[in-house]
Formats: C-alpha cells, structure tokens, sequence
C-alpha cells in the first residue's frame, strides 16, 4: 500500500501545488510518517487551521504541501477554514480506485466508473496501456473506449474492436471477449454496436452479431431492408478489404452461408442479379456456374460476359477464382471470333497474311483458355465449356482451317510465298543489314515459339517503357522440325539434311547440330565478332560477364528451349500452354538483361511452331496410310524422310530442289493435320507438318528508346449538376478517357468520399481502369459509396469525392482527382422508413 500511496502522490504533485489527505479510518498515520516526498512539505491538520492558511498564501506561497488529517473531512463546511484551498487544489482518498485515478491522471468524477471496471484496472499493463491513450477532455464514453482497445489489442474505433474480436472468434479463441466480460466492458460494447449498426439481441455475442450482419448485408443486396443499418455494409466492406482481417472474414462468411443456408437461396436466383453481392464465396460459384451454361449455349453476348467478369473483377473472391474468370471470358471471346470468321485461301501468299493478321488469334484464346482452364483447377466444373471450346477449336478451326490450306500446299512445286519473309533467309535478310551498318544485332532463338506467342512477345515487350516492338510472319523450312529450323537461321549458302537415319543437317556441308558447331558457321558468315550462348548461361552471368558478351560481339545468337521441351515429352505435353506462358516471361527477362547490357537492336525468332490439342486426339486424325519408299531414313509424328516415296494422296511429297534444299533426300508429309503413328511419342503436341500453326513463324523486331513512352489512362467523374449528397449513400459514374493499349497502362484508383480534415466518411473501393473498347460507353464504371455515421457531422458542410492512387512500392497514396459535393441531410435520413 505504501507504494501505491506514494506513486499517487507523486503523479499528483505533477499537476497540484497543495493535496489534502483525510486518514479517514485512522489507519494510515505509519504510511504518512514514512513519505518522502522530494520538494513536498508534509503538515499536519490539527487544529491549526489559520496557521495553516497563512503558511500556504503567504509564507509559502509558492511551495508544495501535502496535508494529513487524522480522522474524517470535515462535515460543517461553514466551519472548515481551509475549505476555498481545499476546493482550488485536491483532495487525496486511499481508496482503491482513487488511486487509480491518480494514477490515471482522471479527476475523483470517474472514481465509479473504474470501480465499476475494476477488474481491468487491476491489471498494471492495462492501466498503463490505457494511461498511454487518455487525453484531457475524453467523456466516459471514450474511456470506456479506449479500455475495450486496450482488451482488444486495438485502436479506439468500434470497427477496429470488432475486427479483431471477429478474428479471435474465426480462430476458435475467446480470450479477448471474456476479458471484456470479465471487466464489465460487455454491456457498453453491445450498446456501442447497437448505436452504430441497430444490432439488437435477446442474447447478445460475437457469434450473433456477425450471423446477423451477413444475413442483413445480403437481404440489403437482395429483397431490400435488412436488421442492421446501412453503417453495417461499410463495415463489411472495410473488414473484407482488410489485408489483416480477410481470412477471418473468409472464414466467417463461409460458417455463416453453412448457418444461412445461402446456397438454398441462391438456387432461386439468377446470377446476373448477384453481380454486385461480395459476401460469400458461393455467390462466385453460382455466377460461375450461370456464365458457363450461358456461354456453352451460346446465350449470352461475349461483349455481356466482358462486362459481368470485369464487374466481378473489382470484388473480393475474384483473385481466387481469378483463372475460371478469365477462362470462360476467353472461351466467350473463342466462340464469338471463330462465328464470325471465314476461311477462304488464295494462295500460300494470302493464306499466311491472313493468318498473320487474324486467324492466329484463334490459336491465342484457345491456348489462354487451356491455360487458365489448367491453372483453375476446376476441370469439372468447365466440362461442357471445354467439350465445345475443344470441338470448335479441332472440328471448326484446326481441321476445316488445314483442308482448305492443304489445297494450296498441293498445288506448289517450291515452298516458297511471293512477298513473305523466308525462314533460310532470315540471316540475310535480318540480320546481315545491321552488320552492314556497323551495328550490333542480338537474335533470340526460341524453340517452339508459334506465331501466336509471338504476337504476345509483342505486346508483352511494348508494356515496357522505353520499348518498342514490332512482327513480321515469315515461313519456315519444311519439315519444321528443329534441326533444320535452327540451321536455316545461321549464315548458310547450302543446306541439306544428311543422308543417314539422323535427321541431322548440313550447312554449307557442315554439321549444325549443338551449340558449339552452330558457333562456328555464325562465326564463318561475318568477319565481325560473334557468339552463340545458351539462355540459361546468359541469365546466369555476371553484369561485367554480359557487358563483354555484348562489347565484344558483333553478332550473337541466344538459344532458348522451354516450349518444344515440353512438349516433345510424352509425360509432359499437356502442360505445353502453362511453358508458353513461362516463357514469354523468359523472353522478356531475357531481353531486359540484353538492353541492360547496352543491347538496342534484338531480334527474337523460332525455329517451327507447332499443333497443340488438349483434349485425347481422335483416331480420325491419324492416318491410316503409310508412307511407303525405297528407303526410309527417318520417320516423325509429322513426316517421314526417305528416298523415292511412292505416290499418295494421304501424303504430299517433296523432293530437296522443291524445298530449297541441296541433295537427294525427300520428305513426305502427311496431308492437313494427320499424325502418323510413332511408338513411345507423344500425339497431342506435334510438328514437322506443314500446317499454318507449325510453318508460320514470327520474326520481332525490338529496340529501346532514349525516352519514355508509357502512361497511364486518365480517368474522370461524370458530373450531373447536382453536387449535393442528401441521403445516407453516393452513386457516381466514373469515366476512363481512354483505351488502355500496350503504351497506356491501366490505373488503380481508391475511390472515398472525405471530410476537409481528411476523415473518412464513407466505405472505399479499389477500382481498376483497364478498359480497351474503343466505345465510351463501355468505359464507364459506376460506384456506390455508402456513409458511415461521421457523415453526420459533415452535415450542411464540404465533403470531397477523393480519387487516389498508390504510391509505388509503398501503402502511401496520393491525390489524383477530387470533386466538391455539399452534405445536406435530413433528420429522417437516419431511420429505416
């Protein structure tokens, strides 16, 4: 007790001159003698009361008095001579939760409210906790506050309690609560929420009010009304955007629509009514569902299913199931595109430009599509989708695409097209013009690499400041195998393919196979430096090695092999989509270590591309003939070589002269997209043919600017002329001003409505604008902003609508836009009416 006394005392003297001390019980005289207070005068009251008051007005008037009387204050006041100084100073009580007061720094009017919380000042660490939050003017209302912080591990908000009162529960843990419990704090916090959001109960709990605030939330999106106030959805949105608290409200959600029984409901409902609804898991799962039956019935615009997924792309499961998303966005995009896609072929000319400037894209969705479907997971819940997405794709496109070009491929004598680039004379052509002009040039060789991945390499390269990138198609050796597409695109004069079973080829009669044979032909077709170098080594060299490799050379030549790897395998073809995305990242970490090394003039090319189909390929498109010769030298998926085939239809033969290529070997080839049977290799990935996705090859251009030349949309709010808010929400129409492209990159915004003393008084949404229709109308975004209860004291005052953005690499934002809006709100907006 002696302690506490004097820690009390101390504080005490920190802000009073002079404190009286009544011994009311007589027991205390010991505890008073042994004081030591520095710079305190320790009197005793004892019937010395004028001496007294001379002393402390006059003779001391300065100095600092403790007081001590033996006995009970003073009942007749008119008889207590130092009652004005006893009134003007303090007056010190023994107390339990005087003390505490004391040593709260709180006056004697909050000594019932810490003994009706007594058991949390027991605590010393609340105590201090809670010391460390007062401040002079708080009510008891905010100290009643700031004790349930202290318990909750929290600031002093509601919504900042309740989040962590919701996570403690999501974890199976009570600890918290029952502390409050303990401390007579339950009872305020139950009147709190009932101020701020009407929650109401017979028995009040945490289990209760977040069952009742999922189930207000979702009728408020639903049937209308709702137990709770439209401060409970704010709440929900703060708390589900939380990056601390979103597993406790996953968690929570999910036992909720268990107890709701939310999947009953939403069996009565249609999905395009639920795209605004961000409670439950299963409100994703049902919208899922409805867009794949939609879209597998060809029910639904694909312009529609754009604009549903990016509506659901703002909302809080999104990133979970972020791949079925995309994936059925796709599959609606596959569909349309190929309705209203013709085929019609010229000649080999005008079927590669057509390819190249639209076909191709059909290739693209069908490979994003396998590779989201793949990434999601869900091959089931995709089943019917993916049936016709396969079956458009094989039937449809692959097969109906390849007859009518085959008919084509039929009627030429050399493989060659008028007027597009060839594969042979890619060094030439390519490369050769840059040496001339004493430039440097970097070709990336990337085995596999189709046309349509190439496309994406393009635009990929383009999102990067400082980059620019262009493509030109360009048609490959047959067979596009990769020994004699990876010879084609050295220095050559002559090439053949060895007369033996090893399907190696000759360039200028000398062998390419390997890296260190193709580094001397390269190094005989220019009297400048060159290298060729693995992708792997390159990545994996020093800043001082790459900058060597690039001042020394002239010329070099970068081997990557991701995509034909995989997909040779029999054990791992099907995961060919998922290396195509793998390596456009390669790709681009690959030209990024270049240009840091001073490279400005790259070129990124392929060998062959390829066929690739998901599902198990039919016996149809095997074919039944065979190749039959004199001599058989080697034999592939895609086509066989040997000497003197005999005449086929199912085959088109070509001698060496025909394919540009010296010798007497000859190669057939099986007609449109027909396999040949091959023991131990794989049949859904395969190449060597002659069809538009294994013989159309990309070739990119890339260099670096000196200046900068991306930016980001510009975003603006519609303004309707009437800037005043008048009920308890805001419903604004933002604007994106432009087409995101490769060169305009999307924007994040965080949208809120804000006091002039930059308080929050609204919940706030994460927008994205990335919106590529050239059509303004398809870039409008609407938002609806609900208030919180501090709008109420914004009332009849300027509020802003803040547009913000993140700064980079921080939690920090900055201003982007605001507009002025006027609160005027009537008393009765307040009731649910």
């Amino acid at each position: 007790m002696e302690n506490k006394i004097q820690k009390a005392l101390t504080n005490l003297f920190d802000r009073y001159r002079i404190v009286f001390w009544y011994d009311s019980k007589k027991e205390l005289r010991d505890e008073y003698e042994a004081l030591e207070l520095s710079g305190v005068n320790k009197l005793e009251i004892n019937n010395n009361e004028f001496a007294l008051k001379y002393q402390l007005l006059r003779g001391q008037p300065e100095d600092k008095f403790l007081l001590y009387r033996e006995g009970e204050e003073p009942v007749d006041y008119t008889n207590n001579w130092l009652l004005d100084i006893q009134l003007a100073h303090y007056v010190f009580s023994t107390d339990q939760a005087s003390i505490w007061a004391e040593e709260l720094g709180l006056g004697i009017e909050y000594i019932d409210l810490l003994k009706q919380h007594a058991d949390f000042c027991k605590a010393t660490k609340r105590r201090e906790d809670l010391k460390a939050l007062l401040k002079r003017n708080d009510t008891k209302a905010r100290i009643q506050l700031k004790m349930l912080s202290v318990c909750t591990s929290s600031d002093d908000r509601l919504d900042s309690m309740l989040e962590n009162l919701l996570e403690e529960s999501s974890n199976g843990k009570d600890s918290k609560i029952k502390l409050i419990e303990r401390c007579n704090l339950d009872g305020f916090l139950f009147e709190q929420m009932q101020l701020h959001f009407q929650y109401q109960s017979d028995v009040p709990s945490i289990k209760d009010f977040y069952i009742k605030l999922f189930e207000s939330c979702y009728k408020q999106h639903t049937d209308g009304g709702g137990a709770l106030s439209s401060e409970a959805q704010v709440f929900v949105n703060r708390w589900k955007d939380s990056r601390k608290f979103e597993k406790s409200f996953r968690k929570l959600s999910a036992e909720c629509a268990d107890i709701l029984k939310i999947e009953d409901d939403l069996n009565n409902r249609e999905y395009a009514d639920l795209l605004e609804i961000d409670l439950f898991e299963l409100v994703d799962l049902k919208i899922i569902s409805g867009l794949v039956q939609d879209v597998s019935n060809k029910t639904i615009h694909s312009g529609k299913v754009e604009r549903y997924v990016r509506q659901r792309r703002q909302r809080h499961y999104y990133d979970k199931f972020h791949d079925l998303y995309e994936a059925i966005d796709i599959a609606a995009q596959f569909i349309s595109k190929l309705d209203n896609t013709t085929f019609s072929i010229e000649s080999l000319t005008d079927g590669i430009k057509k390819y190249s400037q639209t076909w191709y894209l059909i290739d693209q969705l069908y490979r994003k599509y396998i590779y989201h479907l793949q990434c999601s997971g869900q091959p089931a819940l995709m089943k019917s989708l993916t049936k016709i997405v396969e079956d458009f794709y094989s039937n449809n496109y692959l097969l109906e695409l390849n007859n009518l070009w085959q008919t084509k491929v039929d009627e030429v004598d050399q493989w060659y097209a008028p007027s597009v680039a060839l594969q042979r004379s890619f060094f030439s052509d390519y490369v050769k013009p840059f040496l001339d002009r004493n430039k440097k040039v970097y070709v990336i060789i990337s085995d596999a690499m189709r046309y349509e991945i190439g496309a994406d390499l393009v635009s990929l390269i383009r999102q990067e400041d400082r980059f620019d990138a262009s493509i030109d198609p360009a048609l490959s050796m047959l067979p596009s195998y990769t020994q004699l597409g990876m010879a084609a695109l050295l220095p050559n004069k002559e090439l053949a393919i060895k007369d033996d079973d090893s399907s190696m080829v000759l360039v200028d009669g000398q062998s390419s196979q390997g890296t260190s044979n193709r580094g001397k032909i390269l190094a005989s077709g220019t009297s400048q430096g060159s290298a060729v170098i693995q992708a792997k080594k390159l990545l994996d060299m020093h800043r001082d090695e790459k900058r060597a490799l690039i001042s020394d050379n002239s010329v070099v030549y970068v081997y990557h092999n991701l995509i034909d790897k995989t997909g040779d395998s029999r054990d791992t073809e099907e995961r060919v989509f998922k290396a195509s995305h793998e390596t456009l990242d390669e790709l681009r970490n690959i030209i990024k270590t270049l240009t840091s090394a001073n490279a400005s003039n790259i070129l990124v090319t392929a060998d062959h591309g390829f066929i690739y189909q998901n599902q198990v390929i039919d016996e149809s498109d095997f074919s039944s003939a065979k190749s039959e010769a004199e001599e058989i030298l080697f034999k592939n998926r895609r086509f066989v070589i040997g000497k003197k085939f005999k005449e086929d239809n199912a085959f088109k033969i070509f001698k060496s002269s025909e394919l540009g290529l010296v010798g007497d070997v000859e190669v057939s080839i099986p007609k449109s997209i027909n396999r040949l049977r091959v023991r131990g290799a794989g049949s859904r990935f395969v190449h060597g043919g002659a069809s538009l996705q294994e013989i159309v090859i990309p070739i990119v251009h890339i260099n670096k600017k000196r200046t900068g030349d991306v930016s980001k949309v510009e975003v603006d709010v519609i303004r309707t002329g009437n800037n005043v808010i008048t009920s308890g929400q805001l419903s604004v129409m933002l604007y994106q001003v432009d087409t995101s492209s490769d060169k305009k990159k999307p924007r994040k915004l965080r949208v809120g409505i804000y006091t002039k003393d930059n308080i929050l008084i609204s919940d706030s949404h994460e927008l994205v604008f990335d919106f590529s229709s050239e059509n303004p109308r398809d870039r409008e975004l609407k938002v609806r902003l609900m208030l919180t209860r501090g709008a109420d004291n914004a009332n009849n005052q300027d509020v802003h609508l803040r547009l913000e953005e993140k700064e980079p690499d921080t939690t920090h934002y900055k201003e982007y836009k605001k507009i002025v809006y006027s609160v005027k709100r009537s008393f009765t907006t307040d009731f649910d009416l």
